[in-house]
């Protein structure tokens, strides 16, 4: 339980943590002295921990006694939070409590901070990783989480540029300034519990750039152990006419003895899946090659997005000199002969495919603190997973059409304006709406927020110019300025979030976690601007 370990003795401040925040396990790393990246095991001497919570009372726990408790009470157990991060609440609530899954992602990182202190000493600083294919409100609920947790997140980086960062270094083609011989163009293949990512990445001398990205946060090795879960449910339930699916309690068990099956099946041709449930028990032999044939569809998907990826890239796969594999899932043979097949390469895994991702961070972690011992300043270069734009009216229908001011895949940092112009006559206030991705009408895509003009003079014709500016950060996160060039600075200009936690509610929440789970000693950094609450506006802006 939180709070159960024994305070950790006083030392000196230590170098940061790069912390790879998984969907169903997470890696804490830390350079050591030479410059080497090393995983930190948790409190249970593992390296890795389950991103699992259990609540029960004014207590939780996080990681492996979280999962068995999973067992007997799943009602009050949160996974896969990773995959609800942007949104306002986490799909069920506890104890009658509905969390922000930023909130519950921060006890996770909290129980890490908390392990890694007694391993290393007090921790302060620290890099987090995301998907490349996070939205930008998924970006700002991970440093959010990690402000709960009492970190001062020095960044955020994506998955698969933290792992080209390892392997660039652990590898030996960086050489002991931070140069690299000769250029590499490698293609990272990230399949992790929850998500999907694969990024080319360019590494020339001191220079990592990535320059394609794509992915699906709704797809990873939990969805094999779906497609398993049903096939053994589905024996059982022919045998006793019972299905355990429809019991949370026979669900958990089933999908613990899913994943069990599937990484027996990494390494052997067949499996004996002995599952009991309701005093009943049923003996299900499972071949690789029928495993791989009821998941075919979902490494093909994987497929498409990568060979998408290369050619928007501009290149060809004879351009690709390495292809990595990174996370857990890319054990599974179907994974290695589909990407071999498709490359005409062997694919490298040399990388520890469930560290590497922590490694990287740790050393981009160090490099930013300018700590270690290899003193070089690497440029990273990262783009943008979605299209950015704003939702207006288009003039000649009425309707809704989103305005791309960056593509996908445009070089970060990015900085681009658009002008507008106001709809309607004696117009007083001016919501821009912000999106990410969707298609040319706004559907499906992402609300990031809304720049609100607010006090404009009364008497303003419609057609009143408005002009956007969007700044994209090198981590992927967003500023937006708007202003009517004929009104000079006297506008003001606020930004509302659709879903992330104004600085206000953080802080109510760190008060409440304080109150309700003991102990839990956060520290909240207030420097961020207060942001409002949305107030409603609808789209009222014409593009030009």
């Amino acid at each position: 339980m939180a709070g159960s370990a024994e305070r950790p003795p006083t030392r000196p401040a230590r170098l940061p943590l790069g912390i790879d925040l998984g969907t169903t396990f997470s890696v804490v790393a830390q350079v050591d002295a030479k410059g080497v990246p090393r995983s930190i095991p948790n409190m249970d001497g593992d390296l890795l921990t389950p991103s699992v919570v259990f609540f029960e009372g004014d207590r939780y726990l996080v990681g492996k006694e979280a999962v068995k408790a999973a067992a007997s009470s799943p009602e009050m157990v949160a996974r896969h939070v990773k995959r609800e991060m942007g949104k306002t609440a986490f799909w069920k609530s506890f104890n009658g409590e509905s969390y922000p899954p930023e909130v519950i992602q921060s006890l996770v990182l909290e129980h890490l901070k908390r392990a890694a202190q007694l391993k290393v000493g007090q921790i302060a600083d620290a890099v987090i990783t995301v998907p490349a294919y996070f939205s930008e409100p998924k970006r700002r609920a991970t440093q959010d989480a990690g402000r709960l947790a009492g970190l001062n997140v020095l960044d955020i980086i994506n998955e698969p540029t933290a792992a080209a960062i390892a392997f660039g270094v652990e590898e030996g083609f960086l050489n002991a300034e931070g140069d690299t011989p000769s250029g590499e163009t490698v293609l990272v293949y990230d399949l992790g519990g929850g998500t999907f990512d694969v990024s080319v990445v360019q590494i020339e001398s001191k220079r990592f750039r990535v320059i394609a990205t794509d992915g699906d946060f709704q797809l990873g090795g939990i969805d094999w152990d779906q497609k398993l879960s049903s096939f053994i449910a589905e024996a059982f339930s022919q045998e006793f006419s019972i299905d355990p699916r429809q019991n949370a309690s026979g669900e958990q068990l089933l999908l613990h003895e899913a994943e069990e099956a599937k990484r027996s099946l990494s390494v052997r041709s067949e499996v004996t899946v002995r599952f009991s449930y309701a005093g009943h028990t049923v003996r299900v032999p499972i071949r690789r090659k029928a495993f791989e044939e009821m998941t075919a569809a979902m490494v093909d998907r994987t497929r498409f997005t990568t060979s998408q990826v290369v050619k928007e890239a501009g290149l060809k796969w004879s351009d690709i000199s390495r292809v990595l594999l990174v996370g857990g899932s890319t054990r599974m043979p179907s994974v290695v002969k589909m990407l071999e097949a498709e490359s005409g390469k062997k694919v490298d895994r040399t990388l520890a495919a469930d560290e590497a991702v922590a490694h990287g961070a740790a050393i981009y972690a160090s490099l930013l603190t300018k700590q270690r011992g290899l003193q070089t300043d690497v440029e990273i270069t990262n783009v943008n997973s979605h299209n950015l734009g704003v939702l207006g009216l288009e003039k000649r229908t009425g309707r809704n059409r989103t305005k791309v001011l960056l593509p996908r895949n445009t070089a970060l940092p990015a900085k681009q304006g658009a002008a507008f112009t106001t709809a309607e006559d004696d117009q007083r206030t001016v919501a821009v709406k912000v999106v990410e991705g969707g298609d040319a009408s706004g559907k499906h895509s992402t609300p990031i927020g809304k720049c609100v003009i607010r006090g404009l003079p009364a008497g303003l014709p419609a057609g009143t110019q408005v002009n956007v500016i969007f700044q994209y950060e090198p981590n992927g996160r967003l500023r937006v300025r708007a202003s009517i060039p004929t009104l000079g600075h006297s506008a003001k200009i606020d930004i509302q979030r659709e879903s992330a936690l104004s600085d206000s509610k953080l802080d109510d929440w760190g008060q409440r976690l304080r109150n309700r789970f003991r102990p839990f000693d956060i520290n909240i950094d207030s420097s961020v601007d207060e942001e409002e609450e949305d107030d409603g506006f609808d789209i009222n802006l014409f593009l030009q």
